[in-house]
């Protein structure tokens, strides 16, 4: 009979190594019998069950009877192991706050900050500007010359290093050239205060002059045509000041104390009025001839105003650009509010920084945006919508730290316009009324930052940018 194989192994003798190892198996049984772990625990478990928590009542303070004091050690005193008591902590310097302190209302002599300027230096300057402006300015007629020369005359112009100096101490937000036909002498304003003056026919280092006519940013600077001893200021601390080299004083044309202002221009042909823009959506005609600084009118346009800006043919026309809105308004049919557009000039998708009417005949208007874009509206009719004329892909990305772009005409020509660019190598370029690229004016070895604010000569090929660091270029023929 056979086997099943389980039975055939029951059978078969152990082999000594499988002996063996059942001898271990029953050694290590025995082993841990002996050490009880099952019943100890048990017992661990036993000895570790919470037991149920009893409230523990604390014993109720009598009403009115006095808190005990709490015992604290002599370092927590303030007292030496003695009981004397140490000396108070010094308290920390509160950090410094940064304040504008504004500039006292009135004439402000036109002293340098600059210490270590001579009186008889300073004098000579003045009085070169003076000299300067008693000379009578030719009148200009805009014949708009053939384009080919016009771009002749710009290739024609250069950086030297002499064109460049530091006029102010810090960010330029305004330039301005004086019209003089015989010298250069170039203005800026920065975000200090400093109207900075610079004579670029003699050495740098006597040329420069520095004054504090402000608190706050000098966001627009002009000087008169009809009188160029006169240079105009205005700033964010809200007070247009005339600075007056005959009598070497800033005097204050007009004063805000409720409204940070933006930037004016010249109403009237003779400069004797101004229509000033402010951040808060409004604007205000001022007559420097009536005694005090108050307005002859304010009007609310609705809107935040970056820009104002003045027909030069239709001087009863002023346009406004804020936020996203371009407007064209009757000066005579301002109202304190609701004051109504006579033209709107929209497209604009982002905040406009400036906008501003072609020099000659106002048929023109270059606006800058935030969207990247220059445009060319067609204003020769101040009764309807005005259309696009021209658009120009333009990186007005400036940031934080640099001025934004404003492109402004050419007082030369009536249908080119000037504007600092972010493109590399660093440049200002030169652009026609149809979107293309006239001239870009670059320096590889004296031009290596953003000119964010330039300004043109009205008669001679000369343009000036100004810089985030407080320098001036200055591009001549």
């Amino acid at each position: 009979m056979a086997l099943h194989a389980g039975q055939e192994d029951a059978a078969r003798p152990l082999s000594a190594y499988e002996r063996q190892r059942l001898r271990n198996v029953q050694a290590n049984a025995e082993f841990f019998a002996s050490l009880q772990l099952f019943q100890s625990a048990a017992k661990l478990r036993q000895t570790t069950t919470k037991a149920p928590r009893q409230g523990v009542k604390r014993a109720q303070r009598a009403k009115g009877e006095a808190e005990p004091a709490l015992r604290r050690s002599k370092r927590l005193k303030r007292e030496d192991p003695l009981g004397v008591p140490l000396p108070e902590k010094p308290k920390p310097a509160e950090a410094p706050v940064e304040e504008h302190p504004r500039v006292p209302p009135g004439p402000i002599p036109m002293v340098p900050v600059a210490e270590e300027e001579r009186p008889e230096q300073v004098e000579e300057f003045l009085s070169r500007w003076a000299k300067l402006s008693q000379v009578s300015l030719p009148k200009t007629e805009m014949t708009l010359p053939n384009l080919e020369s016009y771009k002749a005359g710009l290739r024609g112009m250069a950086l030297q290093e002499d064109g460049v100096a530091k006029v102010v101490r810090s960010r330029i937000y305004s330039v301005a050239i004086h019209p003089s036909a015989s010298c250069t002498l170039v203005a800026a304003g920065d975000k200090e205060g400093h109207v900075g003056m610079w004579n670029l026919d003699c050495p740098v280092e006597d040329g420069l002059h520095a004054f504090l006519p402000h608190s706050r940013p000098v966001s627009c600077l002009l000087f008169s045509l009809a009188d160029p001893a006169h240079l105009l200021s205005l700033s964010l601390d809200g007070t247009v000041r005339c600075g007056d080299v005959t009598h070497a004083v800033f005097d204050e044309v007009y004063r805000n104390d409720d409204s940070a202002l933006s930037s004016f221009d010249f109403l009237s042909g003779d400069a004797s009025t101004l229509v000033v823009g402010m951040w808060d959506a409004g604007v205000a005609v001022v007559d420097r001839r009536t005694p005090g600084t108050s307005t002859e009118i304010s009007a609310d346009l609705n809107s935040v105003t970056r820009t104002v800006h003045v027909h030069p043919v239709k001087r009863q026309y002023l346009m406004a650009a804020g936020a996203r809105n371009v407007s064209v308004y009757d000066v005579r049919q301002l109202k304190r509010s609701g004051s109504q557009p006579a033209v709107s000039l929209v497209g604009h998708s982002k905040s406009v920084a400036s906008a501003y009417f072609s020099p000659a005949t106002g048929n023109r208007v270059v606006t800058t945006c935030a969207d990247d874009t220059l445009r060319i509206f067609g204003t020769n009719c101040l009764s309807s919508v005005a259309p696009i004329l021209a658009t120009i892909r333009h990186d007005n990305r400036t940031g934080r730290w640099l001025t934004r772009f404003r492109a402004e005409w050419d007082p030369k020509r009536d249908d080119c316009c000037v504007v600092g660019s972010m493109s590399r190598p660093r440049r200002i370029e030169v652009f026609h009324a149809t979107g293309a690229l006239v001239h870009s004016f670059a320096s590889q070895d004296h031009l290596g930052s953003v000119c964010s604010i330039s300004a043109c000569h009205p008669t001679r090929y000369i343009v000036a940018g100004g810089n985030a660091s407080g320098r001036l270029h200055v591009f001549k023929a």
